[in-house]
């Protein structure tokens, strides 16, 4: 009842990087799950900084019921400017709940699971979007750093595999670097395009970025599907004239995310479609003629999910780390 695991960083990256088919197969189940009301998943809390206003660290708070019965929080900070000293913008801890009484069982260096979980969303939805597959397709990467290298990971594994990629990134050795990796470590063909406006012309189009305010005035082309990762680089306009899908709406209207500023443009929803989840299972259905925008705002579910399932692999591999006697008190008297 008392265990106590640290799972460091390496270990989650080989639990993760060895199943990655595994964990897209866990994210669409848990949005699913999350769909049927089988999660209690309250508000994200930001704490943010006056003398830092670009940064953030963020608490996901959650429950997730069915086979992993467990509560959890994920604890993560985004500094940009990290990225200036070639160190990643996010970092993350993950505490894991037994839900019988509510005691810690683990610790989870967790900026990889956060990355798996966006990534393998993203590819659930990529698949679900675009059923006719990615075959003679470009696909725009815009933003080029752990997010997007993950990303592209992901979809190959789904196989959603575009003829080319382009990517675009303010740093243009960071997007050439993204370049790189999708040529050399994925085998795929990808170039480098400094021009926004020609990297929105592309079939699909990822945001992964860290932009406070939407800067993207283009509209959209009926049938392009636009992964809208990063939640504010799109003008409430933009968002207005496509069809939007979403992991959950309440949360995705918050914070002034691209969407939340639409609902503040247009005074109601109207412009919402629906639900991934609804779209997997059938419920909702994509009006033909328009662009799809998918605006995951990031469920804590989805941490806690992936959380479980490296939290069990490690433990059956015995490489978590064990911490005797982390608690002080074991009886009441």
């Amino acid at each position: 009842m008392f265990d106590f695991d640290l799972v460091p960083g390496p270990v989650v990256n080989e639990i993760l990087n060895d199943d990655r088919s595994g964990v897209m197969a866990l994210v669409r189940q848990t949005y699913l799950q999350h769909e049927a009301g089988e999660s209690v998943n309250p508000d994200s809390h930001f704490l943010r900084f006056p003398e830092k206003p670009d940064a953030r660290i963020i608490a996901l708070p959650a429950f997730l019921g069915a086979d992993v019965q467990l509560a959890g929080i994920k604890w993560i900070s985004s500094f940009p400017a990290n990225t200036r000293k070639s160190v990643p913008r996010a970092s993350a801890v993950l505490i894991l709940n037994d839900y019988e009484t509510g005691y810690p069982i683990a610790c989870l260096e967790a900026a990889q699971i956060s990355a798996a979980r966006t990534a393998a969303s993203a590819a659930v939805a990529a698949q679900a979007l675009r059923p006719d597959g990615y075959e003679g397709t470009c696909l725009a990467v815009v933003g080029a750093g752990v997010i997007a290298r993950t990303v592209c990971r992901y979809l190959q594994e789904a196989g959603c595999r575009p003829a080319s990629y382009l990517v675009h990134d303010v740093d243009e050795t960071s997007g050439q670097a993204l370049v790189d990796h999708l040529r050399g470590a994925l085998g795929e063909s990808a170039d480098f395009t400094d021009d926004l406006g020609t990297a929105l012309k592309a079939d699909t189009v990822i945001f992964a970025t860290t932009a406070g305010r939407p800067y993207v005035h283009t509209h959209f082309k009926p049938e392009q599907v636009v992964l809208n990762l990063s939640l504010r680089d799109l003008a409430p306009e933009v968002i207005l004239t496509a069809s939007n899908v979403f992991d959950d709406v309440e949360h995705c209207m918050k914070a002034e995310t691209s969407p939340h500023l639409a609902e503040q443009a247009a005074g109601g929803r109207d412009f919402v479609t629906g639900t991934l989840a609804g779209v997997l299972t059938g419920a909702v259905s994509l009006p033909p003629g328009r662009p799809v925008i998918f605006s995951p705002f990031g469920l804590g579910i989805l941490d806690l999910a992936v959380g479980a399932f490296v939290h069990r692999r490690a433990r059956r591999a015995g490489t978590t780390v064990a911490v005797p006697d982390f608690f002080a008190e074991t009886r009441r008297w």
